[in-house]
């Protein structure tokens, strides 16, 4: 709409009290109508401002490297404030806000990390606006702020940041990344604050509304790519579907089967996609019957593990999403420590929606794509 807009203002040129309105005829361009009237060089003094701005509103296409560290978790980098002080963040899809810890936090989590400090950042305001937010696993308390954050060669201004002041328990104390940055959608943000991305998405810095990501195995390689989707990470075709609640990245799954039996999701479920969920999550009562498919033995921890030698023979779980079925093979559902192999299936009791994190993701390259709502999914190479 913006851009309707923009394009009716250029064609409408206002001299002294009167307005001119220049005629576009078809196969003649915007500059010669106005150089055939006489008009060009008025209209590019007058409105030059407006089309600098318009220009610079072309958004780009941002690669942000994730650090894999022992398939768990997957973070990159990001700065705050000017001048930018550094840090690292799981850019998570199963949350809305962006905070990392603050110099006023004691806990020890934030001192086991780097902290903003707000006084050193000659563009940071502070919101007045208290800030908690709960997780599946783990809490923060603070304020809200704003301030310039940048992500990779995006330079998002006048975004809403969380500062902790508490760090409960010691959840996150010995995680590898400093905060979390929130790429669902602004539904589930706290109170006035604005998602990363959908400030992106305002401000047009980005060339689609969309981002992708792909998750390496063991390795470096994986990829946060903001605006665009990067072919080189996958095979075949992306197949989309539709997202169904507008909260997380949430969609039906028909079933999940195993050996063409129905073990879980008898009747289609919902299911979101998390890339800060490790693990691949589901009522309990479901999760277990794929762990009994799977040959998979609960131990004293509450643990499912894994014959090593046995995983040549084990069954393939498929998710059948909109239509396509996705099977996870061995491979992308076992985890191994040396001689020791866990399932990456993970049962909540109360759980109301399937969670598929890291163990999916691995497995299929993934597009959340805010324009349309709806998700993307390919083989991952």
């Amino acid at each position: 709409m913006k851009r309707l807009v923009v394009l009716l203002a250029v064609l409408t040129l206002t001299q002294g009290s009167g307005i001119t309105r220049v005629p576009l005829h078809k196969g003649k361009s915007l500059r010669k109508a106005l150089k055939e009237r006489g008009l060009l060089e008025d209209f590019l003094r007058t409105h030059r401002h407006a089309i600098s701005k318009e220009n610079s509103g072309v958004g780009k296409v941002a690669r942000e490297p994730l650090v894999n560290y022992l398939d768990c978790q997957y973070f990159g980098k990001i700065s705050i404030g000017t001048p930018p002080q550094d840090f690292t963040v799981v850019f998570d899809t199963g949350s809305s806000d962006l905070w990392v810890p603050s110099v006023y936090c004691k806990s020890d989590a934030c001192k086991n990390h780097r902290r903003f400090n707000s006084s050193r950042s000659s563009t940071f305001q502070n919101l007045g606006q208290p800030l908690s937010i709960q997780y599946g696993t783990g809490s923060m308390e603070g304020f809200l702020g704003s301030d310039t954050v940048t992500v990779s060669n995006i330079v998002d201004s006048r975004q809403t940041v969380g500062l902790s002041t508490q760090e409960p328990g010691d959840v996150f104390t010995y995680f590898e990344f400093d905060g979390i940055l929130g790429l669902a959608y602004p539904s589930l943000a706290a109170k006035d604050s604005v998602p990363v991305f959908d400030n992106m998405m305002k401000h047009h810095l980005v060339a689609q509304d969309l981002f992708s990501v792909y998750m390496s195995r063991n390795d470096q390689g994986s990829m946060l790519t903001l605006g665009a989707i990067d072919s080189s990470y996958y095979r075949g075709s992306l197949h989309w579907v539709p997202v169904t609640v507008r909260e997380y990245w949430q969609f039906t799954v028909d079933s999940v089967t195993v050996d063409g039996v129905v073990v879980a999701c008898d009747g289609g479920c919902q299911a979101i996609l998390d890339t800060g969920t490790s693990m691949l999550v589901g009522p309990s009562s479901d999760i277990l019957n794929i762990q009994q498919a799977i040959g998979a033995t609960e131990d004293q921890y509450g643990l499912f593990n894994i014959n090593c030698g046995s995983l040549s023979s084990m069954p393939t779980v498929v998710f059948e999403i909109h239509g396509r079925t996705y099977p996870l093979p061995p491979s992308a559902y076992t985890s191994q420590d040396m001689d020791f192999c866990t399932s990456g299936f993970q049962g909540e009791d109360d759980s109301q929606l399937w969670i598929l994190g890291d163990v999916f993701i691995r497995e299929y390259f993934s597009v959340f794509d805010r324009a349309n709502n709806r998700v993307g999914l390919a083989k991952a190479i």
